[in-house]
């Protein structure tokens, strides 16, 4: 008996979802929802509450929606000199720094990557070895001074110039990312390291230069230690180190007005610090986040190529 030949479309391969493959993505969504909820959910709290009026945050009232708008908290930040000097000396600090990180890790992965250069793996002990082992703060503010970088905005910059972390990502990119093609046919058509590395290589290797830049850029725009240690001169602190203060000004006068004025004054001065403190978290957060969404179609890739580490 002849057998009929039937054909089949493009997407006759694909299986229709059972009911318990329905539920189970419906149960996944669920999840993820909640997840990203309470994710989200602090960070949204404190923008509310920053606009908030303090009485009603302070009483447990607002929790969705900002409730009696109240920009106190806006106005005594932003009407103090210091911040906006703070924020001058991060912004130098974080892209200073972020530009120097990446003019010496990305070039510096491409060369430990490369097999051919046989010290690789005895410099990239040495690398490792300082994940591991340091000789500790005192040491290093006594390094510091001899370098006369102490009360030098360069402190922020040159001792932080390489993460090794961060370099052995780029370093995994470089090796398991790149065909070795692309560099035979590169060298046959006569060009040398620096111009395969400029041309070829770094151009390809944006999702993993914007992983790696971001998180150099948000950790100096974190850095609260340096300037506690190695920087007396006011002039030359970081935003971090400026909103510490504020914060701390408005506790102590939480503090003198709950004291001097029994605790009715007290508890009302105290909100409003409360307020204050709320308002400092999204001066300080506000920029990352605005610039994250620039960096997002670079960074889930960029996070997942850096992922194999070899």
């Amino acid at each position: 008996m002849q057998r009929l030949s039937v054909k089949r479309g493009p997407f006759a391969a694909l299986r229709r979802d059972t009911p318990g493959d329905l539920v189970f993505k419906a149960l996944l969504a669920l999840c993820s929802v909640l997840v990203l909820l309470v994710a989200l959910y602090p960070i949204y709290f404190v923008v509310i509450a920053s606009v908030s009026d303090p009485t009603m945050v302070s009483t447990g009232r607002v929790w969705l929606v900002p409730r009696d708008l109240s920009w106190f908290g806006y106005e005594q930040i932003l009407a103090d000199e210091r911040i906006w000097n703070g924020y001058r000396n991060t912004l130098l600090y974080a892209v200073a720094g972020t530009a120097l990180n990446l003019l010496v890790t990305m070039p510096a992965a491409f060369t430990l990557s490369r097999r051919e250069f046989r010290p690789r793996r005895v410099l990239m002990f040495f690398f490792a070895f300082t994940m591991f082992f340091s000789g500790g703060l005192i040491p290093m503010y006594l390094l510091l001074r001899d370098l006369n970088l102490l009360d030098n905005w360069l402190v922020f910059v040159l001792p932080s110039a390489v993460n090794v972390f961060n370099l052995i990502i780029a370093r995994s990119f470089f090796e398991h990312s790149l065909p070795e093609e692309l560099h035979e046919a590169a060298s046959i058509d006569g060009a040398n390291y620096f111009q395969f590395f400029a041309k070829i290589a770094l151009p390809l290797s944006m999702p993993i230069l914007s992983v790696i830049g971001l998180y150099y850029l948000v950790q100096h725009w974190n850095d609260f230690f340096t300037g506690l240690v190695f920087v007396r001169d006011y002039s030359l602190q970081p935003l971090q180190i400026v909103l510490r203060d504020i914060l701390i000004s408005n506790q102590a006068f939480s503090g003198g007005a709950g004291g001097a004025g029994g605790a009715g004054a007290g508890s009302y001065a105290q909100q409003y610090a409360d307020q204050i403190k709320y308002g400092v978290i999204v001066v300080s957060t506000l920029p990352v986040i605005v610039l994250y969404p620039f960096l997002q179609r670079y960074f889930e890739k960029g996070v997942m190529i850096g992922a194999v580490k070899g």
